[in-house]
Formats: structure tokens, sequence, C-alpha cells
């Protein structure tokens, strides 16, 4: 079996599963965001009194404001309000209020994903989790109330395709490339429904943040999950933030993959999504000149300390260009806490960076809102059309290092010809 056929097995209790079958899982660990607040009326509408509602099992269960922080309309605040409420109302034992950050972010800083584990978010990219060897998967609203009264949810088993990354990341290329690049190649479908193994030499060169982004995109090529085995690296990361034991999931020898996919990292540019689909990637050669009026690195794709340093490195002693807005969020406040430490915070705000709270405002058009016929390349894991705005807007991805390049320059460059 594969790695996620392994954990749905184990999950469900079975001694192997195989694509197609289904089963009915026990979840590891459960997570919502501030849409937490659905569940009032999910359990109204089904005729459930919320004092006679118990979540399942209070270690595993997880809920998190984020989307909208700090609330800029009365509606928002009075959300924010009713997710109190109900996460007392409840006895949600892990409620992490405005202060933490961006919920995928939290999850992993606060040692609630372990390796071989199954978990589930009201959210699509809960897929960030698999860079921990955890098989992880967004849900709905309704799915989730059914897993809090539970714990339980039927999943059916999905074909696994391998991602093999060759050769060597060349300088200010990096994970991000690699996914738009794939996105590119073989569209934003090629992973419909399936788990994505992600492997090979440049997977292994990888850190923890370059994975965590990685993971999070896979959602993006349609994937179920996305899960890289657990080494070193990860221990090392766990070590520091949980005491819980787990049981991280290799591959059989013999697993079946329904295709293998392999990509030389080693010839990859620095890669640019067009408007207005992750799919529509090109090389950063076809994308220079390209003038901007803002720039983002921010969301749970984006905002760790690796993203912060090389956005730092790059605009140190510089000034971003006349007339371009260039904000930079950190995924939290522990990632925050290190910039800050680290004298990143000073160099971005000296260049002329506007720095924000840890939130997701940023990437979904609640912070930093673009105005009709704007440009904006963003260090964020989506460019849909009105995502960050105005439908006449135009949101081109890119990696940490090609967005503070361009923050610079006015224009979309080669962040290898401005460092």
């Amino acid at each position: 079996m594969t790695i996620v056929e392994k954990i749905l097995a184990r999950a469900s209790g079975k001694k192997h599963v195989a694509p197609g079958n289904y089963v009915t899982a026990d979840i590891d660990m459960a997570m919502m965001p501030e849409n937490f607040r659905l569940i009032r009326g999910l359990l109204a509408k089904a005729g459930i009194k919320e004092d006679s509602f118990k979540v399942w099992d209070p270690e595993k269960f997880v809920a998190i404001t984020d989307h909208r922080v700090p609330p800029t309309t009365l509606v928002t605040a009075n959300a924010h309000k009713m997710v109190r409420d109900l996460a007392r109302s409840l006895g949600v034992k892990y409620f992490y209020d405005v202060f933490p950050g961006v919920c995928h972010q939290v999850m992993v800083e606060k040692g609630h994903v372990l390796p071989g584990h199954l978990i589930v978010g009201a959210d699509s990219h809960t897929t960030t989790y698999g860079a921990l060897n955890a098989a992880a998967t967004g849900t709905g609203a309704s799915e989730m109330a059914y897993v809090m009264k539970t714990g339980k949810l039927w999943f059916r088993v999905p074909e696994t395709i391998k991602f093999l990354i060759t050769g060597k990341l060349p300088e200010y290329v990096s994970s991000k490339d690699v996914i738009l690049h794939i996105a590119g190649k073989y569209s934003v479908e090629v992973a419909q429904y399936k788990a994505i193994e992600w492997t090979g030499p440049a997977v292994d060169d990888m850190s923890i943040d370059a994975r965590l982004t990685m993971g999070n995109m896979s959602v993006e090529l349609g994937a179920k999950f996305g899960i890289f085995r657990a080494d070193k690296k990860t221990y090392e990361y766990l070590k520091a933030r949980t005491d819980k034991p787990f049981e991280p999931v290799d591959p059989d020898p013999d697993a079946v993959y329904a295709e293998t996919y392999t990509i030389d990292a080693s010839s990859l540019e620095p890669q640019i999504a067009f408007p207005h689909n992750v799919g529509n990637v090109k090389g950063v050669s076809a994308a220079k000149d390209i003038a901007i009026d803002q720039a983002v690195i921010a969301s749970c794709c984006h905002g760790r300390i690796e993203d912060l340093e090389i956005a730092a490195r790059i605009v140190k002693g510089k000034k971003v260009y006349p007339g371009v807005r260039f904000y930079v969020a950190p995924a939290s406040q522990e990632e925050y806490k290190k910039a800050l430490d680290r004298g990143i915070i000073s160099t971005l705000v000296d260049a002329g960076v506007i720095v924000g709270n840890p939130s997701c405002g940023f990437c979904t058009g609640i912070q930093g809102v673009l105005a009709d016929d704007e440009a904006c390349v963003a260090a964020t894991p989506r460019n849909f059309k009105g995502r960050m705005g105005s439908n006449d807007a135009r949101i081109y991805l890119a990696s940490a290092a090609t967005v503070a390049a361009s923050a610079l320059a006015g224009k979309i460059v080669d962040p290898r010809e401005v460092a």
C-alpha cells in the first residue's frame, strides 16, 4: 500500500485497502477556522440542542479564528463573538482566538499534527499537514459537525500518484516554483481526488517550511491528500512541539501508483501563474516587465520565517518601488516573533514594506484590497478572479523571492537579477 492507503487502513481498522474502496475511518484530529460559527446553525437545523452536543474527544478538536482578523465590519465582529460563545458552550479545549495566527500554521506549531495521523479541517488547504506525514484533507461544515459528534468520517480510498523531484533547486528557485511548474505542465486536475506522494532528492533537501508550501498547494492540483515521508527534519520539528508518541508511515516497497511523474528541479527557473488560474503558468522570463501596483507575501501558503528571511535579504538597503504597495504578513505570531528577534521586520520596514498582523486577510481580499485594473504579484496559494478585490484586477502568483524582487523593480522580475 501507499502512505495514504496505509493510514486509511489503520484508521478504519482494516488490514488492507485499495483505491475505490469505501471506508469509515476514525479521525485523529479535526480543525475548524472561524467558519466554526456555522455549527450553531447546523445544530439548530438538525433539531439538536446546543447544550446537549458534546465534542467526541476534546483532545482531538481545534477551533481557530484567523480569516478576518481583526474584524473590519460589525457582521464580522458579531461572527467572532458567536465563535467565542460557541467554543465556550461546547467546551472546546483547544480554541485559538485572534492572536496566534493562520489556522494551518498554528496547527503545526502547537503540535496538533503528527505523522501517520488522519486529519480533517473545514478549509481546503488542510492538505498543508501532509508536510509532516499526516493524511490531511478539507471538509465542509456539515461533515465537520458529524466528525465533532462521532469522531468518524467516510472516505473513498483515492489512487496515489507520485511526484519524484530530482536534482537540486537553483538559488532563488523554491518549492513554490516547483508546484507552480507542475500546475502549468500537468494541469490543476492532474491529482483530482488522488493522493500525491512527494518524494525525491530535491524534496529531501527542502526545509519543513518549503514542504508546508507544497502540501498546502497540493489541493490546487485537485489532490485529496498531499503527503511527504517523515525524516530527520520532521522529527526535529516535532521534538520542539510535542511529546506525544507517533508512528510515521512509509509506502510499502511494492506500493502501486496510478502514475509517476519526474521533475528535474535543477532545470527550473522562477515560475509565474498568470491570471486567473493557478495552472496558467509560465517561466518568469515570459512575465518580465509586467508592471505591478501591489506585492504580497502572506497566507497559509507563505509568511513563514524562510519566506520572510529571503524577502529581507533581497530588499535590505533598498527601497520598494514608488507607487507599489508591498504587504507582508507573518503566518503566525511565533513566526512574527522570530522575524523581530532576527531584525527581519526592521529590514522590511526600512525598505518601505507594510507589515501586517498574522491572518488570512491579504490573500482573501479583506486587507490590501485591489482596485479596478490593478496588478498584484503574490506569494499566496490562489489567483482566482476577484479574490483580492476587484474583478478587473489581476493576480500573478510567485515565490516570496520573486515577489520581493518585483516590489523593488515595480514590475515582475527574475529575483536572480535583483538579489
